[in-house]
């Protein structure tokens, strides 16, 4: 089982793409990771040894800040917007887009598929 910091890596795919599995690794980092460490991108990631993958780990762990670091930071910053009671703080406290986007219509993912209007308002009556 290939395993980078305390994430499961899928082995059937190449090494490239597995290391994406890493939060705050896309496609392009992860070539870059690959090239310093001199390993080949085409390899599949139960071909690759455990030293390889010390290496790997490594380099990542002195060079970049990934999963529980990455989340820490995002939610440090988050936590700093809502106390110096910046716009986009409020909206994050809100539930609200932050970024500008309308509301009026399409927020339903931010806000969780609220829908808040009624139907017609005719009852629907029996035939009997």
């Amino acid at each position: 089982m290939l395993r980078i910091l305390g994430v499961n890596l899928p082995e059937e795919k190449r090494i490239e793409i597995a290391l994406t599995y890493l939060k705050g690794i896309g496609l392009h980092r992860s070539k870059k990771i690959l090239d310093a460490v001199g390993i080949n991108p085409d390899t599949r990631g139960n071909q690759i040894t455990s030293e390889e993958v010390s290496k790997i780990q490594k380099f990542i762990e002195n060079n970049y800040k990934v999963e529980g670091e990455l989340n820490r930071i995002l939610m440090m910053n988050v936590k700093r917007l809502k106390e110096i009671g910046a716009y986009r703080g409020t909206r994050h406290a809100k539930g609200l887009p932050v970024r500008g986007q309308r509301t009026k219509t399409n927020s339903r993912t931010v806000r969780g598929n609220v829908r808040k209007t009624a139907g017609s308002g005719k009852r629907k009556v029996e035939k009997t």
